[in-house]
């Protein structure tokens, strides 16, 4: 049992981290489009971190969590809890590292971003397996 649990845990993992990589792509198509039209960095940010929150949650209730998907729990009430957690944690994260790389240390907003991200990433699996899209039993 403890090994399926693992194998069942780890290939959640994966579809997170991919499910995370095409949010990486619509976030940063996002804060480029956004800052290339001259708005302020930190509104792009905000801007293009909620898309891809949007975006992400989408498929991790098809693809991600699928298993958990009809568990006495409306796809609004997940929504919900995954802007209050993983967008809430994104946006922040998000904000003040970018707020520290770009306007402290300089970095360019593309690679700024991209670390902020990383930093997010983790956070927002635990957060989402045992609080959002967690398992009715």
């Amino acid at each position: 049992m403890s090994e399926r649990i693992t194998w069942t845990a780890f290939t959640r993992w994966m579809k997170f981290n991919l499910v995370g990589m095409v949010g990486i792509a619509v976030q940063l198509a996002a804060l480029w489009l956004l800052t290339s039209v001259a708005l302020n960095y930190m509104l792009a940010t905000a801007i293009a971190v909620e898309t891809a929150v949007l975006h992400n949650f989408f498929w991790h209730e098809r693809f991600t969590w699928i298993d958990r998907r009809n568990q006495g729990r409306g796809s609004a009430n997940r929504l919900l809890r995954f802007n209050l957690s993983n967008g809430l944690i994104s946006i922040v994260g998000n904000l003040l590292c970018m707020r520290l790389l770009v306007g402290e240390v300089h970095l360019r907003p593309m690679l700024a971003n991209l670390i902020s991200i990383g930093f997010c990433s983790l956070v927002n699996f635990l957060v989402s397996d045992r609080w959002v899209f967690r398992s009715a039993v």
